[in-house]
């Protein structure tokens, strides 16, 4: 629900409140305001203008000069849009405006003509495409008569204001509408609110003698009020109204569609206008759908019918399908002269299976399956006429023709204050609760020391004595709920910082698929310092089991491999274990050896092993690599992590590399020398081992969310010739730090090395993306950033573009 605050201010007083205290005020209450729209998007200097000549340009066929008075002179501007003409009043831009997405409007020359400033389309003032009037999609706006030229475009075009977008929870379909905000708002804030007004002349022509009205489903529609509005003038609604809706994420159409649009946001009542004529009776009859019947719906598409789906007809065809949409056989159009405004109420659920079943959801359904207000359908039919009048020249015929068989009966609930007092855990006194009763307009009194409540019909949620409790508790606030623990003698237990870091390695290893093994610490005398980060006097044992078991070990890695090793000799072709434990590096002050908790993993076989498919990978060094950015990820260690190619013994020379964090060592990965392997009876393997201890000691910031960026990215791909010796990561490094704040991400998708690449050189293959969150990229923003990263790759590395 999208929620304008000029909007809400005609109902309630809100002037002198600040839109985002206002916003913290109504979430704190119990209703999420999601997001702050500032409709003004910081726009300045744009004004109205008059078109007083317009010619063709001469030298480009598209585009037009065009002499525009702006209040205080007559300017030239160019403008290229096909709908521009002499006589019009326009949105102009004048040098030196500011319009959203931070573009400056500029003096600037157009094929030999000078342009001073722009004609602008509302697009172009930050307004959504799909919320545009049909008739300017594709091109400027055009003011009515009534605006003043030189005169701000903001205030004329709603665009001062400030739009709440509500996330609105199942229960509170009250808050559907402008009116149902405004009761909460004013509960807030301790106001009563200012209902609309309005009234009409009725002809003497009475509506039940133009139309007759038949129920044959009445318990899918227990009420159902037609009105007649004859002389109907169809065309533009006034600027306020067009406004207001597109404010609210509508689309103007014309008066009549729109001033039902208006009421279904103002009343929470959904309303359809039939052109009476179109109906081809007198007739509007309500009953189920026959199966295989069909309709065109007003969004032009043809739906099949099933048994038992409310429809309207006019009692030979379906003319809407009931509390969905309207059919396109009754729509409103330009020669419209006579509608009948149809405001009704439809079961919930009858709604809700029809809006299923056809796959068709609209603004009407989504609040007639949660349930309107009985008491306001009459009241927005009569909103409805009154407005038509107004706006449209309309002459409402007299009376209504109703059917009404509705229960309209208030739910009464009766609660105790005690009650409510024990379940919230605080002390609320009983001239409060009637107090916060009061300011939400709930009928209350007070009986024997009882709250005797009539829940009102537009709060469909107040059913049961905890609905009650709910209200009083988020009017109180929530924040004034006393925090207590249970009273106890023990302490309350939990993990360490350390404790919950190492569990989500433990957890991510395990997610990512290898399985935890447990391994000896002691070890032999060759395999002690194999493998080690860093080595330091070994532990040895006075009296060992054998001399395989006789010292302590200073790296997981070679048990790790000896399992591995036993368990490929039995078949398992496919290995991934992992280890947290200590190792042991030389003596402590006490005379015990100093113990340092390490992280490993040993990989080999296959990775993927999709039989069904024939999809089969096996793994390599940059599937283990991926598992280590991955865990330090689930860390929140992510920008300080490299990888540094390194010769480490009984490693692979060319597929080894030390990790590094910030500049400091913290562990080793890659392949086993091919001697190695061949000595442990093993195929290609792949292993890991990092200080743990040094890692989970790592500070690491809070977590922080982004929003998901609302502006297109950019990405360019480029492919670089470079000397074999250069890394992916040494060319990365220097990508990353040309691009500037424009270039979000820089990937590298490709390696290549043959044919056309000279002997001594390789080509790598980078993915970049550009995006700015706050703005959409213009191509010479990107061609400049990207400019600067071409420069840098060729004046650092000797890089060269592949041709």
């Amino acid at each position: 629900m999208l929620v304008s605050t000029k909007w809400l201010n005609d109902y309630v007083n809100i002037e002198g409140i600040q839109p985002t205290d206002l916003a913290e005020r109504i979430t704190r209450s119990g209703i999420e305001v999601d997001t702050m729209i500032d409709r003004s998007q910081g726009m300045t200097n744009v004004v109205v203008g008059f078109v007083k000549e317009c010619v063709k340009h001469p030298e480009a066929d598209k585009l037009n000069i065009c002499q525009v008075d702006v209040g205080d002179e007559v300017t030239q501007i160019i403008c290229g849009a096909s709908n521009i003409a002499q006589g019009q009043k326009v949105i102009v831009a004048r040098p030196g405006a500011v319009l959203p997405g931070g573009m400056k409007i500029k003096k600037a020359k157009l094929r030999g003509e000078e342009s001073n400033g722009m004609i602008c389309s509302l697009q172009e003032l930050g307004i959504e495409g799909k919320v545009v009037p049909k008739v300017y999609a594709e091109g400027i706006y055009v003011l009515p008569e009534t605006a003043i030229i030189g005169e701000d475009i903001l205030p004329l075009l709603g665009l001062d204001d400030t739009v709440l977008e509500f996330d609105l929870t199942p229960n509170r379909s009250d808050a559907l509408s402008m009116l149902g905000v405004a009761y909460e708002v004013g509960a807030i804030l301790s106001q009563g609110i200012q209902l609309p007004k309005g009234s009409y002349n009725e002809s003497q022509e009475k509506a039940q003698d133009v139309l007759t009205l038949r129920i044959d489903a009445k318990e899918a529609n227990p009420m159902y009020v037609a009105k007649v509005v004859k002389n109907i003038t169809v065309g533009e609604s006034p600027l306020w109204l067009q406004n207001r809706l597109m404010a609210a994420g509508i689309r103007p159409h014309n008066n009549v569609v729109d001033i039902t649009n208006y009421v279904l946001l103002e009343y929470g009542q959904p309303l359809h206008a039939f052109d009476y004529d179109r109906l081809g009776t007198k007739e509007i009859v309500v009953r189920v759908a026959k199966e295989g019947e069909k309709i065109t719906t007003l969004d032009e598409a043809e739906r099949t019918l099933k048994e038992q789906q409310l429809i309207i007809t006019n009692g030979k065809e379906p003319v809407a399908i009931a509390g969905v949409m309207g059919g396109l056989n009754s729509e409103v159009h330009d020669g419209t002269t006579t509608v009948v405004i149809e405001s009704a109420y439809f079961n919930p659920s009858s709604v809700r299976k029809t809006s299923r079943e056809l796959g068709l959801r609209s603004d009407a359904s989504t609040r007639f399956e949660k349930g309107v207000d009985p008491a306001r359908v009459i009241m927005a039919a009569e909103r409805a006429a009154q407005l038509m009048t107004e706006l449209a020249g309309g002459v409402v015929l007299e009376g209504s023709v109703v059917f009404d068989e509705l229960d309209k009966t208030p739910e009464r609930i009766i609660v105790s204050p005690d009650y409510i007092n024990n379940r919230l855990g605080m002390k609320i006194s009983f001239e409060e609760m009637l107090s916060i009763l009061e300011r939400l307009q709930i009928p209350t009194e007070a009986v024997n020391g009882q709250l005797v409540i009539d829940a009102p019909t537009r709060r469909q949620d107040l059913r049961i004595k905890e609905d009650i409790i709910e209200e009083i508790a988020r009017m109180y606030g929530y924040d004034e709920i006393p925090m207590t623990l249970p009273v106890t003698e023990s302490t309350p237990g939990g993990l360490s910082s350390y404790q919950a870091k190492r569990r989500i390695v433990r957890r991510f290893l395990e997610g990512a698929g290898l399985y935890q093994a447990l391994t000896y610490s002691l070890t032999s005398k060759e395999q002690s310092q194999a493998f080690a980060l860093e080595t330091a006097p070994v532990t040895e044992l006075l009296m060992p089991m054998s001399e395989e078991r006789s010292i302590l070990r200073q790296s997981l890695i070679p048990h790790l491999l000896e399992a591995t090793t036993y368990n490929v000799a039995r078949r398992m072709d496919s290995v991934a274990f992992y280890e947290t434990g200590s190792v042991f590096l030389g003596e402590e002050e006490d005379g015990l050896p100093q113990e340092v908790e390490h992280v490993a993993a040993v990989i080999t076989g296959k990775w993927v092993d999709h039989a069904w498919q024939s999809e089969t990978k096996t793994v390599d060094f940059f599937v283990l690599k991926g598992i280590v950015e991955g865990m330090m990820s689930s860390l929140g260690l992510t920008n300080g992590l490299s990888f540094e190619q390194a010769v480490i013994e009984n490693m692979h020379p060319g597929r080894t590399a030390r990790i590094f964090y910030d500049g400091e060592e913290i562990g080793l990965i890659g392949q086993l020398h091919p001697t190695e392997q061949k000595k442990r009876d093993l195929k290609n393997t792949f292993v890991m081992e990092m200080n743990l201890k040094k890692i989970l000691s790592l500070h690491t910031d809070v977590l922080e969310y982004t929003a998901v960026p609302r502006f297109p990215s950019i990405s360019r791909d480029i492919a670089l010739v470079v000397p074999t010796d250069t890394t992916a990561g040494m060319v990365e490094t220097v990508i990353r730090q040309a691009g500037g704040k424009l270039l979000k991400d820089a990937k590298l998708f490709d390696l290549y090395e043959g044919d056309n690449v000279e002997e001594g050189k390789k080509s790598l293959a980078f993915s970049l993306l550009y995006a700015d969150p706050e703005r959409t990229l213009t191509d010479e923003e990107v061609v400049q950033a990207h400019d600067k990263v071409l420069s840098a790759l060729t004046t650092e590395i000797g890089a060269n573009l592949r041709g």
